[in-house]
Formats: C-alpha cells, structure tokens, sequence
C-alpha cells in the first residue's frame, strides 16, 4: 500500500469523501484510466491531474457531501469531459469520471481496490545513497527489501512498503527475493558488493528471475569486478546482465539525494519496459 493510500484510508475512518477515479480516456489526458482522488469536505487526497478538470470535480464532489450532510450518501454518478471544448485545457483529450461516495464501512474493500500492483526491490547497502533511495521510492508503485548485513545501519522508521532485513552472509538473501526483482547493490564494502553480484548471476543462471541487477560504481569498478567475477566461471553473456554504473546517464552530481532521483528514474523505464535490464 502506498501512503497516498494510506493516508488517504486514515482519513475515510474518521470522515466520509467522495472517491473521483479516472474510468475511461481517448486522446491526450492529464491521467491515465484509474487514477484518483479522494475528495472530503475540507481536504483532498490524490489527483486526477490538476487544472480545471480537478477544480471542477472537487466542487461536484464537495456538492454531493454538502446535500448529504457531510455524510456518504446517493448513489455513484459518472461525468464525461472534453478538455479542450469545455475547460480550455490544451490536453484536448476525454475524460469519464466515477464518483463514488465512500465512508469509513468501505475501507477493507477500498484497501483491495486501489492497491497498486508493487513491483518487488530488492535494495542492498542501508548507507547515505540507499537511504535516499527508499525516500526518493516511498510513494511509486515499488515493493522494497532493504538488506544489510550491519542490523544497526537501518533507521528506525521507513515508509510501509519498504521491509527491512538483516542478513548475514548478505548474498544469502539472494535466494529469498521474490521471482521478477529489481536488484540494486551498493553495500559498504566491494567484498560484499562482488559476494551479493556473483549470488545474483548464479540465480539468474538457474531461475532467470530477476530481469534488473544494477551495481553502484564507476567504469573502473565494474572492469575489476568483471575481471573477478570471470574467473568464478561466469560468461560474457552472463556479465552483460548486469547493468554498472547505474542512473540515467548526463545527470552530474555525486550527492545521495541526486543519485537517488537518477537511479530510481531508470527504475521506473525498466518497470514500464521501455529500458531492459
């Protein structure tokens, strides 16, 4: 569960809303089918994507609360918008919109509904770089393992969808990520780094599960481990599914918080497939 969700459930417990999803699209829109937001009487959560199009879907939703008295009332109604014509926004583009009032009954169902499907990462290293990671992934579409063979490097809050885990050999964790991770290594130690890289070839030999293994590192770093990681046995083939230095490339600057944007970027071409691992 993402804490767009999250929040947006807390807040349903205690006051009812209106729940705006995007249900169809044809042409150029702001937000693809099913995004939504969650509409209350004094707050919002989530976004349909700005403009005129949201300010006029707050107000109807505000409307519908307003008659009810501020109570989750009436039945589901849907609206369709050209963009262009009727708002003067240059998407020009439709839009079918679902309201749906929603109160603190519906949770559960709502928990289920709108739960994005998470793509499991498996992160290696809790130092200042993988610490930017997780914030800079706390509200995508990912599910995080953050491993560690120090149990005292992880800070004591992270977001819900990130599960911390103390390994020790730290390769041995290779064995337990879920079939289809994205695997991102920079531990403290180079040992570490070639231990859990070589653990994750000898998996991809056998299962080829795990389409993204990205290293942090220079060009320099990655022709030694190459060179090491050869003479375990593993092939030219085997070596190019390892993806070192990693970031999109022209973004300068060895800050966490930048490479962080810039890892997590390509993180997000390689879930949509439009990059291959």
């Amino acid at each position: 569960m993402t804490p767009e969700l999250d929040g947006f459930l807390r807040h349903l417990a205690l006051a009812p809303a209106v729940l705006v999803s995007v249900l169809e699209t044809r042409g150029s829109v702001p937000r693809e089918r099913g995004a939504w937001m969650a509409v209350f009487g004094d707050t919002q959560v989530g976004t349909i994507g700005g403009g005129q199009l949201e300010w006029n879907a707050v107000r109807q939703a505000r409307e519908r609360l307003a008659l009810t008295g501020h109570m989750a009332g009436g039945g589901v109604w849907e609206h369709e918008v050209a963009l262009g014509p009727s708002l003067g926004q240059c998407c020009g583009g439709r839009v079918r919109l679902r309201f749906e009032p929603v109160q603190a009954a519906d949770v559960t169902t709502l928990r289920q509904r709108l739960s994005p499907r998470l793509t499991p990462l498996a992160l290696f290293g809790g130092g200042h770089v993988g610490r930017a990671i997780v914030q800079a992934l706390a509200p995508l579409p990912f599910e995080v393992t953050w491993i560690d063979s120090r149990d005292e490097v992880f800070p004591d809050d992270w977001p819900p969808q990130v599960h911390a885990e103390h390994s020790d050999p730290v390769q041995a964790a290779v064995g337990d990520l879920a079939p289809g991770s994205l695997v991102l290594i920079m531990s403290f130690s180079h040992a570490e780094d070639l231990d859990i890289v070589a653990a994750c070839l000898q998996r991809h030999r056998t299962w080829a599960d795990l389409p993204f293994v990205g290293l942090i590192g220079s060009q320099t770093k990655w022709a030694s481990f190459r060179h090491r990681l050869a003479e375990r046995g593993f092939s030219d083939a085997e070596l190019a599914h390892v993806t070192c230095p990693i970031g999109l490339p022209g973004i300068a600057g060895k800050e966490p918080a930048v490479i962080a944007a810039s890892v997590v970027a390509q993180l997000l071409l390689v879930r949509s497939g439009a990059v291959k691992g």
